[in-house]
């Protein structure tokens, strides 16, 4: 197959807001190096992290909610998921369905045709397990907002299914995310689960995965996404945000919340935990910065797990459950790639119910 020598790819330039996005149609192809594949971009999806490492949000220096991370200005030094500066000019995009088309020295060639999508870590290949040695697709390297991505080869994971390119770019972030918190909080089906922001990505993956272990499931959302959120299937929705939260729940027992929300609602949800309760978080889209009365933490033995690095077969597991038909997309929108910024718009305002993938 004959490569050219130059692609599309939507380049971020440096921290900030859209603007810091620039399209181009002349961009160098990458090429495989050792242990690496080169994919042929299908489709790619975007998540909160493509938004938080634009804006800079996870530096401490800004505190607000993600959507208004520009307001704040990042202190240089710490404004990724990892806490260190990233290099410029970056190609992000981590949720990649796309074909291989190439490989580099050491990699068996039979992987040319492959169907793959992304285990979005990178990871030491001396020490796999060794989470202080780990990067991300679209941020320690470049991803999927082109219509080419190098990979390492065990991080572009062979897919069969007979879902579309833009529905299987939905899972690699939001459902391992998800699946990464259920694991780390141990779910089973002798709990249930409350997911706050059942509507977004991660919280509809939190829905569909948790059912799937048994757990019984009430997802909160905003009443006029109940219809989208009741097909992941929830047994139970409430509001986004009940003014009284143990009254609606009634006589639900709460035995783990799954959240990427946070903000300003935070306590309500760790006061009606359970004794023995167990609250795993992989996110805090409302805002990082939450009260917390220790004596409800302590008093109550309560167990918190924060989830980012995910385990090495949450991925397998998750390439499995897709084949099987176990799980199933939550594909809210597609968008050009070049119009990259208006889907990110969209997805900042929340205008869909699940995932929004941009194809190049």
């Amino acid at each position: 197959m004959t490569l050219p020598p130059t692609m599309n790819a939507m380049i971020l330039t440096g921290h900030g807001d859209t603007d810091k996005y620039e399209w181009h149609t002349d961009w160098p192809m990458p090429e495989a190096a050792a242990g690496e594949v080169l994919v042929r971009v299908k489709a790619c999806g975007m998540n909160n992290t493509d938004v938080n490492t634009r804006a800079g949000w996870y530096s401490k220096a800004v505190t607000g909610a993600t959507e208004n991370a520009t307001d704040e200005t990042p202190d240089g030094n710490d404004p990724s998921w990892g806490g260190k500066p990233l290099a410029f000019p970056r190609i992000q995009g981590a949720d990649i369905c796309g074909k291989v088309v190439a490989v580099g020295d050491g990699v068996d060639a039979a992987r040319i045709g492959d169907r793959i999508i992304t285990d979005c870590w990178l990871r030491d290949p001396s020490d796999l397990t060794d989470k202080t040695k780990t990067g991300y697709v679209g941020s320690e390297c470049d991803g999927g907002f082109a219509q080419y991505c190098a990979l390492p080869s065990r991080n572009a994971l062979k897919v069969t299914s007979d879902l579309s390119d833009a529905e299987l770019a939905t899972f690699s972030c939001s459902y391992s995310t998800a699946e990464g918190m259920l694991t780390r909080a141990k779910v089973t089906e002798a709990d249930t689960v409350l997911v706050p922001g059942a509507s977004g990505g991660v919280g509809g993956a939190l829905v569909q995965l948790a059912k799937r272990r048994g757990a019984r499931v009430i997802a909160m959302a905003s009443e006029a996404k109940h219809n989208d959120v009741a097909k992941l299937g929830a047994d139970r929705i409430l509001p986004r945000a009940p003014e009284d939260l143990r009254a609606t729940l009634g006589g639900e027992k709460i035995t783990v919340v799954g959240d990427v929300v946070g903000g300003p609602y935070w306590p309500t949800l760790i006061d009606i935990l359970e004794r023995g309760g167990r609250y795993t978080c992989s996110g805090a889209i409302a805002g990082p910065m939450v009260d917390l009365d220790l004596r409800t933490f302590y008093l109550r033995d309560l167990t918190f797990t924060g989830s980012t690095v995910i385990d090495l077969e949450v991925m397998p597991n998750l390439i499995r459950y897709i084949e099987a038909g176990e799980i199933q997309p939550a594909l809210a929108a597609s968008f050009p790639l070049q119009e990259l910024v208006a889907a990110q718009t969209a997805f900042i305002a929340k205008q869909h119910t699940g995932n929004i993938v941009v194809v190049p």
